[in-house]
């Protein structure tokens, strides 16, 4: 599929079957949740395997892959095999992608190009349902928010904790160290929701802590990629973005202004709270330089 831009990108089958959710009979809607919840490892599954873990016949497994354009199953396992290759790419790989394709992207204007291209895929993919509801949970004055992220992405976490903070109370950066999470897990309950951050060559820890919050009660808002963190299991929520690059190195700029677009939905659900907030913080920050000696 081409982007306006004149990119391809292949839709991934996550983004193929979240895009046909509200289409899907009954029994096939079984089917796209178990998928969901074990993906790619229940479709690479048999046809008997799959069926038993969604709980219907073998026929309505098939009816689900063609409803997703795929002529057999082998065809659908071959695609998610594919995804499976894309995940584990590394930017040694990603050198001789770069290197291999017609044009280098080493230009200002060919750069811009891919970003326009990549920005407006992840947008034109975004569940919108799935977006509405983190915004939902994000501006729910009685929920805790708390986030983490990866090695890289853990910017993307602090960058929307900074803003959420000015937008609502008790939001916080889950500390790295093992103490802290730890700590953090002990406590969860049903009013808190945990922000991961996560892509691909995915940080296993992070799936676990997910989990592990899942399991206590905690709701669980995923920004990931269209090839999924494994904590999408565990996930309430999953908002994905492309993550290809002109570099050897996957980029964070889809997701950037995803998280935006979130800031901006928060903000915009929290209405007047949002102005008096800003408007106590301004205050406390003009005190506090008042107080400060020359």
């Amino acid at each position: 599929m081409s982007s306006p831009g004149g990119a391809e990108f292949a839709a991934t089958v996550a983004e193929r079957t979240r895009a046909e959710l509200a289409g899907f009979s009954r029994s096939e809607l079984k089917v796209a949740r178990a998928l969901l919840a074990a993906y790619p490892a229940a479709g690479l599954e048999t046809v008997a395997q799959f069926a038993a873990r969604a709980h219907v016949s073998a026929p309505t497994v098939l009816r689900f892959t063609a409803r997703l354009g795929f002529d057999s199953y082998p065809a659908f396992q071959k695609a998610l095999i594919h995804e499976v290759d894309q995940q584990l790419s590394s930017p040694l790989r990603q050198i001789a992608e770069v290197s291999g394709t017609e044009e280098r992207r080493r230009n200002a204007t060919a750069v811009a190009r891919h970003y326009i291209d990549v920005l407006s895929w992840s947008f034109d993919t975004l569940p919108e349902a799935e977006f509405d509801r983190a915004a939902d949970l994000l501006s729910a004055p009685d929920m805790r928010i708390h986030l983490r992220g990866g090695r890289f992405s853990r910017v993307l976490a602090e960058y929307l904790a900074s803003h959420l903070a000015m937008l609502r109370p008790a939001v916080r950066v889950i500390p790295p160290d093992e103490l802290s999470q730890a700590t953090t897990l002990l406590d969860f309950g049903q009013r808190d929701v945990l922000v991961v951050f996560d892509y691909r060559r995915y940080d296993p820890a992070l799936a676990d802590f997910a989990r592990e919050a899942a399991a206590r009660g905690a709701r669980v808002v995923l920004f990931t990629d269209p090839w999924m963190s494994p904590a999408a299991q565990a996930a309430e929520v999953v908002l994905p973005s492309r993550v290809e690059a002109p570099s050897p190195f996957d980029s964070l700029v889809p997701a950037m202004a995803v998280v935006e677009a979130v800031v901006a939905a928060v903000a915009e659900r929290r209405g007047d709270a949002v102005r008096s907030r800003l408007g106590e913080i301004e205050a406390l920050s003009r005190s506090g330089d008042a107080g400060k000696s020359p």
